[in-house]
């Protein structure tokens, strides 16, 4: 009776308590406290926040590194190879999810209960206690196929995703080749700039030399000057990119951006090659080696085997259940058992159009994938012939270079020797020193785009990592 009363007097009491004004306000478990007041102030966390830790990866090395030695140490440290091989092993274990359907689910219960009810003649039974375990099978014999698409459907997806970790690794080094000669291009073009700076200086120097003799005007010293305060404002920034390449490059290789990294410098001229290989077959090994797209491939067979299971789950399937258990009751009453074995089959008559629109949704995401693939292999096509014809064109920017250097530092050493012998005006001698630096960073600038090109050229075929080879050159 006093279970009785408690649960009617609840009944009526929480229904009114719900519906008072009150209760728009009411916040018996202090949720605002993870929101600010009002919509313009800034929260305030009423506890200690969590930390983020700091990412692994140590390097405890003060050798200078090889771009081989920074490859290495970036797949093992580098964030998103573990990303995505975890992401891979997830995709893994779904397999193992699908598989399960196979074979039979057994689950075991304990049951426990105390209850009293009235007769039919209006006599109210005693409390009965009872309990017991019990065991029951279900085992899905016969679907038509749904479980084999599923599974078809898992297993391309668990493809998909180790090849994406393999193309993660191809971008990792990737991207440590790009960071790594950025690097070395910068650090020459900070070397370049402080020989610029190193002329113009002693341009002034002469030209103060000149004016003290009467020879040069103070227009001709200012100019000096002027040229002296950009080759250190020049200077100045490029020993600013060079901190934010050696930052783009620790980072690459999975270490802090403040971390102090030692690169090996390239020893003489480096030698550039031709390649030997034709277009055509270099986009055939794109076709085949890219493990995006054939992970693409593999989304695409998914998403029809997915299409496939959709289809078919509108036939009956079969299902096996049974069950056996024993009870056990209060007092003197002996225990009884239950075991029933039951065949079930399930035909899907009407569901509300549910598998209609479902078989719908899933042949258009099948056809989605396969034009997500066409679009990827479009892309590979373009990036391959891009890099290609940048690999060919900054060969021809070095050797074009070569000799516009050679010319300019000529040009430079002749035009100072006359203007500190007397003869030649500032103009000229600022002029080929101008020169001589622009000849000096182009040269430069053609060596990286040259390294750049390859790289993204072997990336492009999917070549970047130690599992094919990269493009032939002679």
């Amino acid at each position: 009776m006093c279970l009785r009363a408690v649960l009617l007097g609840m009944t009526l009491v929480v229904p009114a308590a719900a519906a008072t004004p009150e209760a728009e306000t009411r916040d018996p478990f202090d949720t605002r406290r993870y929101v600010p007041s009002h919509p313009g102030v800034k929260w305030q966390p009423p506890f200690e926040l969590p930390r983020v830790p700091d990412a692994p990866g140590l390097l405890s090395t003060d050798q200078p590194l090889s771009l081989p030695e920074l490859t290495e140490f970036a797949l093992q440290n580098n964030p998103r190879t573990r990303q995505a091989w975890f992401a891979a092993r997830a995709a893994a274990a779904a397999i193992g999810i699908e598989r399960s359907d196979y074979l039979p689910q057994i689950t075991a219960a304990l049951i426990g209960q105390r209850s009293e009810s009235g007769g039919q003649t209006g006599n109210q039974n005693p409390w009965l206690t009872r309990y017991g375990p019990a065991v029951t099978l279900s085992y899905l014999l016969f679907d038509f196929g749904v479980k084999d698409s599923r599974l078809e459907a898992v297993e391309y997806q668990a493809l998909a995703a180790t090849l994406t970790q393999s193309r993660v690794l191809q971008d990792v080094v990737f991207q440590v080749e790009q960071a790594y000669f950025r690097v070395l291009g910068t650090e020459r073009l900070v070397q370049a700039n402080a020989l610029f700076l190193k002329s113009v200086s002693t341009s002034l120097d002469a030209t103060q030399r000149r004016r003290e003799g009467g020879l040069a005007t103070v227009a001709d010293v200012f100019r000096a000057e002027t040229q002296v305060a950009q080759g250190q404002l020049n200077l100045t920034r490029s020993r600013g990119e060079l901190e934010k390449a050696r930052g783009a490059l620790a980072s690459a290789i999975g270490l802090p951006v403040n971390a102090t990294l030692r690169v090996q410098t390239l020893d003489g001229t480096p030698r550039i090659e031709e390649i030997s290989e034709s277009l055509n077959e270099i986009l055939n090994r794109a076709k085949l080696n890219r493990p995006d797209l054939v992970a693409a491939e593999a989304q695409t067979r998914s998403a029809r085997a997915q299409a496939d299971a959709a289809a078919k789950s509108t036939l009956p399937s079969v299902t096996l259940e049974a069950t056996t258990g024993r009870t056990f009751y209060s007092g003197d009453q002996p225990f009884t058992d239950t075991n029933s074995i039951l065949l079930n089959v399930r035909i899907p008559i009407f569901t509300g159009f549910n598998h209609t629109y479902t078989v719908r949704q899933a042949e258009a995401r099948a056809a989605q994938a396969e034009a997500s693939r066409d679009v990827l292999y479009r892309q590979t096509e373009l990036d391959v012939w891009e890099s290609y014809y940048d690999m060919q064109t900054a060969a021809g920017g070095v050797a074009s270079t070569e000799v516009q250097l050679r010319a300019a530092q000529q040009t430079a050493e002749a035009t100072l020797a006359r203007y500190q012998s007397g003869f030649g005006s500032l103009l000229d001698l600022i002029t080929a020193q101008v020169e001589e630096s622009n000849a000096r960073v182009q040269r430069i600038q053609s060596f990286l785009d040259w390294f750049t090109a390859v790289a993204r050229l072997n990336f492009a075929i999917g070549a970047s990592d130690k599992s094919t080879y990269p493009v032939q050159t002679k």
